[in-house]
């Protein structure tokens, strides 16, 4: 591990002007490649205390022994800079997208005598101008298939061509009025070419003027009594009209964009592209890549800009480019984007009408892109077994821990206090064996303690079914109706819909697991151990994993364990404390929206649920709420003074009354049911 200090550049040695630096390794290898407005200011940003900063960044400075960078002239030119290198090189640290899958191109190899059209997967070639992608190869025939009846361009190899050639007798196409055939000298090569320009302008959107030609050309010809003729022009423009319905109106007929989507977590991150074309979506494609960088999404589009037009011809940039976030200097990608096209390119977000729409389906289309990539990797049965064994290594287990669960803490600025319980076996999810706890002793932001009650209560419970029964037997799943969920009080309750015993109560704790894993550092793994001390159970592992730094901790160490950035037991890890967060926050939300609507916030005119949130995010509760002033309640955005006035009157009748004292004997006098008091 290398100290960034020793290789650090002398003050002032870097120029204060755009440019684009590299990192290389003690073996000469480049490992990052950036760019940046500002050199100087950039650069200095990766020489601070290794502490403050972001891990995957401390990774790779102290991966580097050297830096080194290039001047340039403007911000586009650093952008065309970064983008030559990062192919050139292919440093380890920086954002690559990967296709998720090998998509089918219609392509049309204009660079041949005679242009050929042809499905194409692969880099792409000069001299052919590609449509799609597609999502599969047989969509690509069908559409051809209507096409050739009015545009008979070839289709055949160059075997087939010169074989045919050769005999003077055309292929079955040449026969049937689908290919123009002119092997065979049907049409000179500037008539063939003809056509293959009328083809790509038809598929490129200029869908219009053909059709309106053949159906005046079918006109006149019905008009002469050439009947034959226009029922074959009729056939041409039913052909073109069902090879346009294979793509679906979205947009205005005039719209060219390409509309880019974004789903990312802590490690991955999946991009989505539909490529719309005179208002209809004529392809879309998706790429995946882990984030090895410290990366957000504005540095996630600018990426995937690059790598989309970075080897286009100009011709494949679209008129508009949507993204759900701007790169960080918007004016140089535009730029960059407008010379690649050789006209201007609107670059922007989306803010309303059909547009947002679209797009809006297009995340939605990324979002299941990312779920789909890690369910196949979390399903492959040789990544579990890996990743078990992994961390079985790390951890210094005997074995394999076959049974892992994993527990996190949420709430609302101490309020509405809730713990989660995740079980993984075997690697996978057994969603009928979560548990979900209310905490209700005490108020704060104190996870720690939260962290013990909630191991407690776990394991007290595993230690009285063990007590019990004496056995470890699983229950079989109910077949009738599912009761109603008993309150978490007593150790936990199973979310909605998941199986219970035969008597109605949530499944018995009797399950130990191998492996206890926390979400938080050092304090909160010592809170789980000292919870399993004092109930006497020696035989279960511990360890934490601390989102920021994605660092495991175990008992009694002072330094964590880590584990490198492509382990497969890394990702099972993150994936089971990810869950076990999901899980508590779902529960946690949904108890805070039931406590609000149930608040004496309802009682206000006027006064939305947006604006309620407002006001409990602001001040945490609603008991902090009725203390505040109207001074204070007015600093909420979106609450005026009358509004304020309102609340504090309405939390003012809504106070609970003072209890009532028995003068005799000092005791609260509560209220029953029935009114009365005791």
């Amino acid at each position: 591990m290398a100290d960034p200090s020793s290789y650090r550049p002398k003050p002032g040695q870097i120029p204060d002007s755009p440019g684009v630096y590299k990192f290389r390794d003690e073996h000469r290898r480049v490992i990052y490649v950036g760019k940046a407005k500002s050199l100087r200011q950039r650069l200095a940003n990766y020489f601070q205390d290794l502490a403050g900063l972001h891990p995957r960044t401390r990774t790779m400075v102290t991966t580097a022994a050297s830096v080194e960078w290039t001047v340039v002239a403007t911000e586009v030119e650093a952008l065309q800079l970064e983008y030559s290198w990062i192919k050139e090189f292919d440093p380890r640290f920086n954002v690559k997208y990967r296709d998720d899958k090998s998509y089918p191109y219609l392509a049309v190899t204009l660079g041949e005598e005679f242009p050929r059209v042809q499905v194409m997967r692969g880099a792409k070639k000069k001299g052919v101008r590609y449509f799609g992608p597609y999502g599969h190869a047989w969509a690509i025939r069908e559409t051809v298939d209507l096409m050739l009846r009015v545009f008979p361009v070839r289709t055949c190899s160059a075997g087939v061509f010169k074989n045919a050639a050769r005999t003077g007798r055309p292929c079955l196409l040449g026969y049937i009025g689908k290919c123009s055939a002119p092997c065979v000298g049907r049409v000179t090569p500037e008539e063939h070419r003809e056509l293959a320009d009328d083809f790509c302008d038809f598929m490129a959107g200029r869908t219009g003027t053909y059709i309106r030609r053949l159906e005046k050309d079918m006109m006149a010809a019905a008009e002469e009594m050439e009947y034959e003729r226009a029922a074959r022009l009729r056939d041409d423009v039913e052909a073109l009209k069902r090879a346009m319905e294979k793509s679906a109106v979205v947009l205005a007929d005039a719209t060219d964009a390409d509309l880019i989507a974004v789903a990312e977590d802590e490690l991955e991150a999946a991009v989505q592209i539909f490529h719309v074309r005179g208002g209809r979506v004529r392809g879309q494609r998706g790429w995946v890549t882990d984030k090895v960088e410290n990366v957000d999404t504005s540095g996630l589009v600018e990426h995937a800009l690059q790598q989309l037009y970075g080897e286009e011809s100009g011709d494949s940039v679209p008129k508009e480019v949507l993204v759900p976030a701007l790169p960080e200097d918007p004016a140089a990608v535009s730029q960059w984007l407008a010379d690649r096209r050789g006209s201007q390119v609107s670059l922007r977000i989306p803010q309303r009408g059909d547009k947002k729409d679209l797009m809006v389906t297009v995340q939605r289309n990324a979002q299941q892109a990312l779920g789909l990539h890690k369910t196949k990797r979390a399903s492959d049965l040789t990544t579990r077994s890996r990743a078990l064994e992994e961390i079985a290594g790390a951890l210094g287990l005997d074995t394999a821990p076959l049974r892992i669960e994993c527990f996190d803490i949420s709430h609302l600025q101490g309020d509405d206090v809730v713990a989660s319980m995740v079980v993984f076996e075997d690697g996978l999810a057994r969603k009928g064996e979560y548990r979900r706890f209310q905490i209700k002793g005490f108020e704060g932001q104190d996870d720690v303690r939260s962290m013990h009650e909630v191991i407690s209560r776990r394991f007290r419970r595993y230690l009285q079914e063990k007590e019990r029964t004496g056995e470890w037997e699983e229950t079989p799943a109910p077949t009738g109706p599912v009761p109603a969920a008993p309150d978490a009080a007593d150790g936990g309750a199973p979310a909605a819909g998941e199986a219970r015993e035969d008597d109605g109560r949530p499944k018995r704790f009797a399950y130990p697991p191998q492996l206890l894993v926390v979400d938080g550092g050092q304090p909160q793994v010592a809170a789980a151990k000292r919870a399993l001390d004092e109930l006497g159970i020696d035989d279960i592992a511990v360890c934490g994993l601390a989102k920021r730094l994605e660092e495991v901790w175990l008992p009694d160490d002072d330094d964590p364990v880590v584990l490198p950035r492509s382990s497969e037991g890394l990702y099972l890890l993150q994936r089971i404390r990810d869950e076990a967060h999901r899980f508590a926050i779902t529960y946690q939300r949904a108890k805070r929206a039931k406590r609000i609507r149930a608040s004496p916030l309802d009682a206000v005119p006027g006064l939305g649920d947006t604006r309620k949130q407002a006001l409990i995010k602001h001040f945490g509760s609603v008991k902090k709420l009725r203390q505040a002033t109207i001074e204070e309640i007015c600093e909420v955005p979106g609450i005026g003074r009358r509004t304020a006035e309102s609340v504090a009157v309405a939390l003012a009748a809504a106070a609970p009354a003072a209890p009532a004292v028995n003068t005799a004997t000092g005791e609260i006098m509560e209220e029953d049911d029935g009114g009365s008091t005791t």
